[in-house]
């Protein structure tokens, strides 16, 4: 991450760039880029296009979590990412948890809660260690490699590929339409990738589906495919759509910080060395590090209702979107929030979101990170970024799609 810049001018204007261009995010460092937009314009009306309408941004990490918290003043159900909140409709409303609101969002969360319990997910957290720390091996020996393919990529998608009954052989394939369903790997590539993306994974996961109800397992997709709510089972779609959620939301965010961790390690040598002697412990570096690196950069919510934020008057059906990237690094939540501190504490950070739709797999999350961190320690002396590494093109997530490094193995 860049060092901070100065504040903007008073005269500071928050529509200069498109937060709807991913670009923006690519010229800008996505963190840096909304300083200046909390010290003058936290809440500001973002214009809309020809095609497309204009929205709320909010900066500011209060503002952020008390729209988070509100379910009554706001709803999911027409979007909750900028490229279905600006067409006003998504076609998973009120079947994917993630765009489901009131009774039946809290229906089906109660029932994929069980299958994301400390105690279910035991086996399958003792898998994400194992597997973590060969991989890490594994990149100590060649020496120099390509962190995201030969690391990164490979340990969410197994573990959730296991939740979820995926045969090995399937997996990688799995990971190359995440990337592109919500990132694209380049501005060269159209949005018609992206869809097409979203459409295999759709199409893979029904082709599982009539296995699972023909050979019903332990997985989720089972669990799910065989699961009622009151007496009635889920509907085909409910069922689908959010076993796609799962599998993008648990890969994606997980391959992020898989990466920001190498990189902000190396960047800042006098932490690495506090987490490799024990100076700073697991549990504070893992939240530290989703902070700093905050996969997702918003979400958003259409207004149910006339509302007002911090002065200005929020129509009824206006899109509302809220900043985590920004939250994460607010002055007035975090003390020396541009300071990369892995013994930090309190760290209250919206890298899961927060309210009712705090991302289910949150504990996942965690212990994917706090896997690799222990492997590291374990096994790397010392590791260098050559070179740029590659960004994915999304204005929604930070990642990234290549990166080549050289580690140095610990003696012993």
């Amino acid at each position: 991450m860049t060092a901070p810049a100065l504040a903007a001018p008073v005269d500071f204007d928050p529509t200069a760039l498109d937060l709807t261009d991913p670009q923006t995010f690519l010229d800008h460092d996505p963190h840096e880029l909304f300083r200046p937009y909390r010290a003058h314009s936290p809440v500001f009306w973002h214009p809309g296009s020809e095609h497309l309408p204009g929205f709320w941004v909010l900066t500011k990490y209060d503002d952020v979590m008390a729209v988070y918290r509100d379910n009554k003043r706001f709803t999911s159900e027409r979007g909750n990412v900028l490229s279905t909140l600006l067409l006003g409709e998504d076609s998973a409303a009120g079947k994917m948890l993630a765009v489901t609101d009131g009774p039946r969002h809290r229906e089906i969360r109660n029932l994929m809660m069980k299958s994301f319990s400390p105690r279910v997910l035991a086996p399958v957290v003792e898998s994400v260690r194992a597997r973590t720390d060969r991989l890490v091996a594994e990149a100590v020996d060649r020496g120099e490699l390509d962190w995201v393919h030969d690391v990164a990529d490979q340990v969410p998608i197994h573990s959730i590929g296991d939740l979820m009954g995926v045969p090995e052989e399937d997996r990688e394939q799995l990971v190359d339409w995440n990337a592109q369903t919500l990132s694209r790997y380049s501005s060269e590539d159209s949005e018609e990738v992206s869809l097409m993306a979203r459409n295999e994974i759709i199409l893979y996961i029904s082709g599982m589906l009539e296995e699972r109800r023909r050979n019903p397992g332990e997985d989720v997709l089972s669990t799910l495919a065989n699961a009622t709510i009151d007496g009635k089972p889920l509907t085909e779609e409910e069922i689908i759509y959010n076993t796609y959620s799962l599998l993008l939301g648990g890969d994606e965010s997980s391959r992020s910080t898989a990466t920001g961790a190498l990189i902000a390690l190396s960047e800042h040598p006098e932490q690495w060395r506090k987490l490799k002697s024990g100076e700073v412990g697991m549990d504070t570096a893992t939240e530290e590090v989703m902070r700093w690196i905050t996969p997702t950069n918003h979400f958003g919510r259409h207004a149910l209702t006339d509302l007002e934020i911090r002065g200005h008057q929020v129509k009824e059906g206006q899109v509302v979107t809220l900043w985590n990237a920004s939250a994460n690094f607010d002055e007035d939540a975090f003390a020396d929030p541009y300071s990369f501190d892995l013994a930090r504490t309190p760290n209250k950070h919206v890298s899961f979101g927060h309210g009712p739709h705090f991302c289910l797999g949150a504990y996942l999350g965690r212990v994917h990170l706090q896997a690799l961190l222990e492997s590291m320690v374990t096994r790397i002396a010392e590791s260098e970024v050559l070179g740029d590494p590659v960004r994915l093109f999304s204005n929604f997530g930070m990642g990234w799609s290549s990166m080549r490094v050289r580690v140095t193995p610990e003696r012993g």
